[in-house]
């Protein structure tokens, strides 16, 4: 499932295809033994077209056997034009998948929700044929994404929109069969307002609504904001309690600080356990993306929970630990400065744990040439209570794209941090809070990377450091009926 010669940029611990467009993760299920992972696909090149749902399933998160494409538009049918994102749940010995149909001739704004079956543990569905909900509640000017799950005896549902009277909403419908629903108005609505510490905004509309049932507590609603001209712009979390369908919550807090993190989805695992990934899209020019043949790649699975003082925390699924290699670097001390300490050389794959304690403006800085040009940084900022991650000299191609990145930060005791860097995609979770920050780069360097602690003057810093080798994911080779059929025409 290689690509020949390798390409520098690809991850090899994170989910994707070997080739071609991905984005939404859906359907993420857990049925039959395996974790079932679908998402949005184009089996005819790198670009937002044509989109399909592929498929992966694994017993244990690290291994992953590719699967036959989920679902295909239907000729002429209710999703002629795309299988766009929903979900599925295990219902008995079947499987439901709920999905966007698109058509052309529809506004794309208006996604209808349609449902396909399958009765073979999820390698083939059979498409419903018609729409499940065929009439838009009043007053909708975006409809898309649902999110079904049981509650009781029941089923709820969830839709994204936007609605006439300028609020954003998750829609709610419920069903005692998954085949009959019943609207119930919005769930939740918010008018755009800000993110919490963010100069980010609700957006007009919230696509890939997702529901974190509460445990012993407050839930979540996860929803990915959709922002005027830009479109797809931040995903956002409410933090609450439901009370007869609807969600009472206090202001919306980031749930992934970084820019390019997007639509992402829950999947219950057993023992209780909530998993979620994203899609982090390219930060490049679309060309080069087209060029290398392959676009996006899904987060690492991140156990998410919200805690009792009602945080959301995420952290990577502990099966992960599992990858991690060699011990590449272990290093302890203080440093006042100026001098930069060498602290090892990382492969283009790595696993980091700091324990960093900074009196100013100090962290670590990953190089990526030998001449120290391009580099990373990851930095607290001591006197603004943040986390910064910097990635403006992260590539010398001017076709990647920079910024400066920042989550609230303690500047009153230590930080632990938890960094995964997998050749251009980088997760950085601040362990001490559970937050976390996604981001892609594209470094040039050819030579091995290195690892430095740096502070500015006048500052101390006290550091911890572990680093891993990254070991890739296990990708088996395609059943026969091949995960990934040549389509004659798009």
């Amino acid at each position: 499932m290689s690509t020949t010669p390798r390409d520098p940029h690809r991850p090899v611990a994170h989910l994707r295809p070997p080739r071609n467009w991905i984005n939404d993760p859906n359907g993420l299920v857990f049925h039959d033994g395996h974790y079932h992972v679908y998402y949005q696909y184009n089996p005819y090149g790198a670009t937002h077209a044509n989109l399909h749902w592929g498929h992966f399933r694994s017993p244990d998160l690290l291994t992953w056997e590719p699967q036959p494409i989920a679902l295909a538009p239907t000729s002429d049918g209710v999703d002629t034009d795309g299988c766009f994102s929903g979900n599925a749940v295990s219902d008995g010995d079947r499987l439901v998948a709920f999905y966007s149909a698109h058509r052309e001739d529809r506004s794309f704004q208006h996604q209808p929700v349609t449902c396909a079956v399958s009765h073979d543990g999820g390698r083939s569905f059979r498409p419903r044929g018609e729409l499940l909900i065929p009439e838009l509640p009043e007053g909708c000017t975006m409809y898309r994404d649902p999110y079904v799950w049981q509650d009781g005896e029941g089923w709820w549902m969830l839709v994204g929109a936007a609605l006439a009277d300028g609020r954003a909403a998750a829609l709610l419908y419920d069903s005692p069969d998954l085949e009959n629903w019943t609207y119930r108005g919005p769930f939740a609505a918010r008018e755009k307002e800000p993110v919490s510490g963010t100069d980010l905004l609700t957006g007009e509309g919230w696509e890939c609504p997702q529901y974190l049932p509460a445990a012993d507590g407050r839930g979540a609603l996860i929803f990915s904001a959709w922002n005027l001209p830009t479109g797809p712009q931040s995903v956002a979390a409410l933090i609450g309690e439901e009370h007869d369908g609807r969600f009472r919550a206090g202001p919306a807090v980031p749930a992934d600080h970084g820019p390019d993190c997007y639509a992402p989805a829950l999947l219950r695992a057993p023992g209780n356990r909530w998993l979620l990934w994203g899609w982090s899209w390219e930060a490049r020019d679309e060309a080069w993306a087209v060029a290398d043949g392959w676009a996006g790649v899904l987060t690492l699975p991140r156990e998410i929970h919200v805690d009792g003082d009602g945080t959301l925390r995420q952290q990577p699924a502990t099966e992960l630990l599992a990858l991690r290699g060699g011990h590449i670097i272990h290093a302890e001390g203080e440093t006042h400065g100026p001098q930069p300490v060498d602290l090892g050389s990382v492969g283009r794959a790595f696993d980091l744990t700091a324990r960093l304690e900074a009196t100013g403006d100090a962290g670590l800085r990953l190089l990526t040439t030998l001449d120290g040009s391009e580099y990373l940084d990851i930095r607290l900022d001591a006197d603004a209570g943040e986390l910064v991650v910097d990635r403006d000299h992260a590539s010398l191609d001017p076709r990647a794209r920079g910024g400066s990145y920042r989550m609230p930060c303690p500047a009153d005791r230590p930080v632990g941090l938890r960094v995964v860097v997998d050749h251009s995609i980088a997760e950085v979770f601040l362990t001490t809070t559970g937050q976390v920050l996604t981001l892609r780069c594209y470094p040039t360097g050819q030579g091995p990377w290195r690892l430095r602690a740096r502070t500015a003057p006048g500052t101390c810093l006290g550091y911890a450091i572990d680093a891993w080798e990254l070991h890739p994911l296990v990708i088996k080779e395609p059943n026969t009926g091949a995960a990934e059929p040549v389509p004659t025409s798009p």
